[in-house]
């Protein structure tokens, strides 16, 4: 009988910490998912501050494109009207030389103009070309700005989103394992 009660005493022990093990390890098991589920909600958030900070880079590299830009369509007018003036003061005197009594001197004059049409043509279609650079360049700023800006506007409701997920993992992942949140500051009244 002393045996009997003794296996049964025995048993109810096993039993007991077979339960509180299996307790504590429901527990561990119930942390560890919410610890990877903290993980998930930091790394979502993670995600988007990488896209945030891409967008940021978009508007600078926009800015940036902008800057150049509006720099060089200066410069590339500033040298579309000394080519004009330089082409007006060239041309007048062989305008006159024209008109010379002296064919050789009309003829030669002729050539003249000629030649500083051509090179007139090719120094007005350099500049023009540089201005259309720089337009280029000032529609792609443009567009990366907006770009960029679009991109922080739609990622700032997801953002929001996974914001409030990690704060609710979190605090489900503090209260599982026992740790005490801190202590929000309340807000004092001016």
């Amino acid at each position: 009988m002393k045996l009997k009660t003794l296996f049964f005493v025995s048993l109810l022990f096993s039993v007991v910490s077979v339960m509180g093990q299996s307790a504590a390890d429901k527990k561990a098991a119930e942390i560890k998912k919410l610890e990877s589920s903290l993980k998930a909600a930091q790394a979502k958030v993670d995600g988007i501050e990488k896209k945030n900070a891409i967008a940021d880079s978009l508007i600078e590299a926009g800015d940036e494109f902008l800057a150049e830009a509006k720099v060089e369509i200066k410069a590339a007018s500033q040298q579309r009207k000394a080519l004009d003036k330089e082409y007006a003061a060239s041309k007048k005197p062989l305008n006159k030389l024209i008109g010379s009594k002296d064919k050789a001197v009309a003829m030669q004059a002729k050539a003249d103009l000629k030649a500083l049409d051509a090179q007139y043509k090719a120094d007005v279609k350099a500049a023009d070309n540089a201005g259309k650079a720089a337009v280029k360049k000032l529609t792609t700023g443009d567009a990366n700005i907006a770009k960029g800006k679009a991109s922080l506007k739609s990622n700032e409701a997801a953002m929001k989103a996974a914001m409030a997920a990690l704060d609710v993992a979190q605090s489900k992942y503090d209260t599982a394992a026992g740790v005490e949140p801190p202590a929000k500051e309340k807000k004092k009244k001016k």
